[in-house]
């Protein structure tokens, strides 16, 4: 079975909603990633997979691949899976190059929420209940008893995490300029975040769950190129990281910041490993919630989970925020090669999803 393999990966800059990137059309977030990335190798590419939670309609990754000057030869896919559906859209490709469908696939995932009138689509029905996202995190504090402490304590964490991440200059080589902007919102400005944090005000009465320790609403993109070993190894395009497994898991919609923890508890019992085998853990932080729950019922070690930062400091562009994970591994597997490291996430309507991913030795000639 051919190998999929990860060669290049860029993201935008992340702006909250009306902010610096809120005229820019959510097909035009994937143009400059694009042409950045593939824009030599359009005669390879079999398709472009793109996941979009929120947008106009209509087919945003044939929209965008035009938009690129690609070849109109090149088709193009949009799924949904919500905050789940950038590691999807990776996984889908991982299986037509495993089967044989293909050899070289574009994937991206993109959001706009700027752009976006319309009031957010249904998860659940009303039979089982469709709450909004926060109540839904609240469910899952009280569930498992976890206190606003807990969670301002990871939300502070998650920040200062991404400001030692930027000052060393992890950020720089993820980001192409988009609208004028190549640096993060969050990093524009530190504000006393601790102080920020402890102050805010829980969003359900008698509740844990606050403006600060939940992410914001972002615009942003990003995407990979991936491609089997084989032709990757023709192109003398070297495999930064190496696509080994992936699953998804359902479970209750009340519920769905537990999403990380069904999906990565399934994807390891499905390659008969150990959690102590993984090396990093990259988890989309939409609530600290999330992140204290997972990281209480999988036991896992602080220093192993999100080393940069995530989606609390840096913005949470719904589906592209699962790329971005991987992002985040592509570039730590260029200067300190690991062994196995799993992206996860969870997402509204009771889903969760994981990505296994192995890095190799680097060689000199690495596309950055």
């Amino acid at each position: 079975m051919e190998e999929a393999v990860i060669v290049r990966a860029r993201r935008t800059p992340i702006y909250k909603k009306n902010s610096a990137l809120g005229r820019v059309d959510v097909h035009e977030l994937l143009v400059p990633l694009f042409q950045d990335i593939a824009a030599d190798l359009t005669d390879y590419i079999d398709d472009v997979i793109v996941s979009n939670a929120v947008s106009p309609g209509g087919n945003v990754a044939r929209l965008a691949v035009l938009s690129a000057g690609f070849p109109d030869s090149i088709p193009g896919l949009t799924i949904d899976r919500q905050c789940s559906g950038g590691l999807d859209a990776v996984r889908l490709a991982a299986a037509f190059i495993e089967s044989g469908m293909g050899d070289c696939y574009l994937v991206g995932a993109a959001e706009s929420v700027s752009t976006v009138t319309r009031p957010r689509a249904r998860f659940s029905p009303e039979a089982i209940g469709d709450p909004d996202m926060p109540a839904a995190a609240e469910n899952v504090a009280r569930r498992h008893h976890i206190s606003k402490d807990e969670q301002d304590a990871y939300t502070v964490r998650s920040y200062e995490r991404a400001w030692r991440a930027q000052k060393a200059g992890f950020f720089r080589r993820e980001i192409v300029p988009v609208a004028g902007r190549s640096v993060d919102e969050a990093f524009l400005r530190q504000r006393p975040i601790a102080r920020l944090v402890s102050r805010a005000r829980s969003l359900e009465p008698g509740g844990t769950v606050t403006a600060a320790n939940s992410c914001g609403l972002h615009d942003g993109a990003a995407a990979l190129l991936v491609m089997s070993r084989k032709l990757a190894g023709q192109l003398s395009l070297v495999p930064v990281l190496t696509l080994v497994s992936g699953t998804v898991a359902g479970f209750s919609p009340l519920y769905p910041s537990i999403g990380p923890v069904k999906a990565i508890r399934s994807l390891i019992e499905k390659q008969k490993m150990k959690l102590e085998d993984v090396a990093h853990f990259e988890i989309i932080e939409a609530f600290a919630v999330k992140m204290v729950v997972s990281m209480r019922l999988l036991n896992l070690p602080e220093e192993k989970v999100n080393g940069c930062g995530g989606a609390l400091a840096l913005g949470h562009p719904y589906s592209a925020s699962g790329i971005i994970l991987l992002i985040h591994l592509f570039y730590r597997a260029l200067s300190n090669p690991f062994s196995y490291a799993i992206a996860a996430s969870g997402s509204g309507g009771g889903i969760g999803a994981a990505l296994l991913v192995r890095s190799g030795k680097m060689m000199d000639r690495v596309w950055t």
